[in-house]
């Protein structure tokens, strides 16, 4: 079953229809999508579909010629081309016949490494011969440092000649529960979050068993789907992955800041930055300023950007001696259950400033938002470090929100609060959304009544919206 992915399918199906040549790029984090979204676009038309593997120059050579001498039936070369131009060549002559035809290469960077001069002669095809036809060329890659860079840089020799990019990113809270429809809305929310919203991790869970059972036959089971998915990830990603697991450890244990994040892996400063530069390109960690601060503010702390590597490296990680021993079951309803609820505040958070990003939502907030982010910093009057969970600014208006997933209702002290600090902002114009899983006392319900600017929404009025 297809799921989500929506505008990018429309987007294609639209570049199809067109009488021009079309050159689009894929990319994204493994296990995101891409490739499915690929095969549901390419269902029914006229292509050639081939994924480069991690091999040599002749391997992929080797691959390709299969492809496309077994779907044209030319058989000139017994089954293999001797050489790339000649296969190039093959496909301008593909391109001459003036037919719709999509020519995808999946995982395009291994073939890249296996032989660097690819982008090139594409380029001078593209130029010379492709441009001028209905060819469909997709390029599609895992790597993004390298979409980005030996792609879609400036510097590559495929710069400007792409006519359609598309960075395929994790599914959102609304798009995973499309896939989650047999649980309860809460359960939802859980499954989103040890998942990351992947689609690949998504379609592993079993409808037929409830929540638990389900997180730990992922990541409680030494046979379980996702019980050593980061770590053959990194594998995958960098040479020697052992440092960058200390690093992603100390972030998820509660390390934010370089200085915390060196001293806790014993790393120094200067190399501990270019790891997480490192794994900031592979969307693994993300950099945050608050949204008031310029980007290179002092103020910038680290982030898990992916929630599965944050329920991973937090409860998977320092327990897989116990795992592996079959204790996994034991563990999880010991240690791991009873702070699921913690472990849900980050998750929440991207759920609501996902929530202001529905279309719906969108339309009737009392100002246009572009940026929103958090923002956390001083309160002179009472000599205290503030936080404030979902932030958004523009011109002399400002959007203050607190998300609270708690079992418990909101008290208007909650309320407060967040006015509270809200006066430390000299913006004209400031509107309050303060967001509960569930629900909230009587007491914050007529209080917020008399103030004109807060707004309470509680978790199940935001599942209403499908």
């Amino acid at each position: 079953m297809f799921v989500g992915r929506d505008r990018e399918l429309d987007k294609l199906n639209t570049l199809y229809q067109s009488k021009q040549f079309e050159f689009a790029v894929f990319y994204g984090r493994r296990r995101v999508g891409k490739t499915t979204l690929l095969q549901e676009f390419m269902k029914g038309k006229n292509g050639i579909y081939y994924m480069a593997v991690e091999g040599t120059k002749r391997e992929n050579l080797k691959g390709l010629s299969d492809v496309f001498l077994s779907d044209n039936g030319s058989m000139q070369f017994h089954g293999v081309f001797p050489d790339y131009e000649t296969l190039l060549n093959h496909i301008d002559s593909l391109a001459d016949k003036g037919e719709r035809m999509i020519i995808a290469i999946d995982e395009y960077p291994y073939l890249a490494a296996s032989y660097p001069a690819i982008s090139s002669m594409i380029q001078k095809h593209i130029d010379q011969c492709w441009k001028n036809s209905r060819l469909f060329l997709v390029l599609c890659g895992s790597s993004m440092s390298f979409m980005e860079e030996q792609v879609l840089g400036y510097k590559s020799p495929l710069y400007g000649r792409r006519t359609v990019q598309f960075k395929i990113r994790p599914f959102t809270f609304w798009e995973s529960r499309e896939m989650l429809a047999d649980f309860s809305t809460e359960e939802q929310a859980l499954l989103y979050g040890v998942t990351g919203g992947i689609p690949e991790y998504l379609s592993r869970i079993d409808t037929k068993v409830g929540l638990d059972d389900n997180i730990v036959q992922l990541f409680f089971e030494e046979s379980g789907r996702l019980f050593e998915e980061p770590v053959n990830l990194m594998k995958q990603e960098l040479r020697e992955p052992m440092t960058y697991h200390s690093i992603i450890a100390a972030i998820a244990s509660g390390a934010s800041k370089l200085n915390e994040i060196a001293t806790r892996t014993g790393l120094e400063s200067g190399g501990c930055s270019n790891q997480l530069s490192s794994l900031i390109s592979l969307g693994i960690v993300k950099k945050e300023v608050p949204i008031t601060e310029p980007e290179k503010s002092r103020k910038t702390l680290y982030r898990l950007a992916d929630s599965m590597y944050l329920f991973w490296y937090r409860f998977v990680r320092p327990n897989m001696s116990g795992i592996i021993r079959g204790m996994g079951r034991q563990i999880y309803e010991s240690m791991v259950k009873p702070q699921l609820s913690d472990f849900m505040g980050t998750v929440f958070e991207s759920i609501c400033q996902q929530y202001l990003f529905l279309p719906d939502i969108y339309a009737e907030l009392p100002f246009t938002i572009s940026e929103i982010g958090r923002w956390w910093g001083n309160n002179p009057k009472e000599r205290r470090q503030e936080e404030i969970d979902i932030m958004a600014v523009s011109d002399n208006k400002a959007l203050l929100g607190e998300c609270k997933w708690k079992n418990e209702k909101v008290e208007r002290e909650v309320i407060d609060t967040l006015l509270s600090r809200g006066e430390l902002f000299q913006y004209p114009e400031k509107y309050y959304y303060v967001f509960s899983k569930s629900g909230y006392k009587e007491d914050a319900v007529e209080y917020s009544q008399n103030k004109g600017n807060v707004r309470l929404i509680s978790f199940d009025e935001m599942c209403e919206i499908i």
